[in-house]
């Protein structure tokens, strides 16, 4: 694969508005996680709730749009001068020549909650939420492409939890076909009933703090972010994506292939499509949820495809499990370790699994980092992985 010029990006999660602040939470080990305040009855759990979504200044313009999860999509794309990147992008390629390929699991099926919660007399949704913008899987998409200017292929992508992962591949893929000269690429996700009762019927959501790869472990804690990327055939390029992975081994609807087939298969295409060898990787940002049938599977592919010296860690002690909006987070988490040299730990884990090799650390260190990878796993074994670079190969 011919590598991608990264000429922006930013994310905004739990752990705070803009690169800025999310690589001094991983630093100081700040984490983003509060009891859960949300809904009218919230479950007993912790969660990664993003502040300010409610207090976003909405322009006028995008009245038929307003709902949280555009909320949050809108707040994300003011961070780190993103906004103006993209739209010198777009003077420079044409508006029909950059793509938007987004990732999200829920898009704004809040909206859809309150509205049918709010049914009136007759059976219908009240007046203020009969905006079809907003009811359907591609308003995110949509939101979007009216707020970037951007006229070229618009495509949300919604595959659990490795949706926004795979957007960088799709994204890939227009590119290199020539499709289109650039593309805006990430995910957003915000919380809402379906997410928080829907885990919990999973029995996956754990009632305390997530602890990845901890022996105690038990269960996820659910987030919301926005992660975007500015990708481009070239450019004055800040770090690369080197290669993608992309697999499914429909094992089970939650839990991974035991033998972690799906996720070994992704891994090695995307190292291959890279051209990077195990041991060149520096940096490994694990899916690591803290869910017992994930974490285990997963540590045990790290234990037998990568050299000790390898670090790998979760990060989702800081942010949550943000689901749709997981991929685009966790890549920035990768680009944030190449730019500032840090490999971030492992947040809320006191003592690791004996499964784990000596790839997944605890704490946190001042490493250089060229190669970094980042693993996606979705329902249905839907996989996802991306290796970013601080050099074209």
């Amino acid at each position: 694969m011919t590598a991608l010029a990264i000429t922006a990006f930013t994310s905004t999660s739990a752990a705070g508005t803009g690169n800025a602040a999310f690589a001094d939470a991983l630093r100081q080990r700040r984490p983003g996680l509060r009891p859960n305040d949300f809904t009218h009855h919230p479950l007993p759990t912790w969660i990664g709730r993003v502040a300010g979504i409610d207090d976003v200044e909405w322009p006028a313009r995008f009245a038929q749009w307003d709902c949280r999860n555009n909320r949050l999509a809108w707040l994300g794309l003011q961070a780190d001068g993103f906004l103006d990147a993209v739209a010198r992008a777009t003077r420079r390629h044409g508006a029909s020549r950059v793509a938007i390929v987004i990732g999200t699991s829920t898009s704004s099926i809040g909206a859809t909650e309150e509205a049918y919660a709010r049914l009136d007399a007759q059976g219908r949704f009240p007046e203020d939420l009969r905006r079809p913008a907003v009811h359907t899987p591609h308003s995110l998409g949509h939101f979007l492409a009216h707020a970037l200017g951007i006229t070229g292929p618009c495509v949300t992508v919604a595959t659990a939890c490795s949706s926004s992962a795979k957007a960088y591949a799709q994204a890939e893929r227009l590119i290199r076909t020539g499709v289109v000269d650039a593309a805006v690429v990430g995910g957003v996700d915000t919380l809402c009933g379906s997410v928080l009762f829907g885990f919990n019927a999973l029995e996956l959501v754990s009632p305390d703090v997530c602890r990845p790869f901890d022996v105690e472990r038990r269960g996820i804690s659910l987030g919301e972010a926005a992660g975007y990327t500015l990708l481009e055939r070239d450019g004055d390029a800040m770090l690369w994506l080197l290669g993608h992975g992309e697999s499914s081994d429909a094992h089970h609807m939650s839990s991974p292939h035991p033998d972690g087939r799906g996720a070994r298969l992704a891994l090695e295409a995307a190292l291959r499509r890279a051209g990077v060898g195990a041991g060149e990787v520096d940096y490994i940002n694990l899916h690591g949820t803290a869910s017992q049938k994930n974490d285990e599977v997963e540590a045990a592919v790290i234990a037998d495809m990568f050299p000790a010296g390898v670090a790998a860690s979760s990060t989702k002690g800081w942010t949550g499990h943000t689901l749709g909006a997981a991929g685009a987070l966790e890549a920035v988490v990768c680009m944030l370790a190449i730019r500032d040299g840090f490999r971030p730990g492992t947040l809320n884990a006191r003592n690791l699994d004996p499964l784990c090799g000596p790839q997944i650390r605890l704490d946190g260190d001042e490493h250089d980092v060229a190669v970094a990878v980042t693993q996606s796993f979705g329902f249905g074994g839907n996989n996802c992985v991306l290796v970013l670079g601080r050099d074209a190969r």
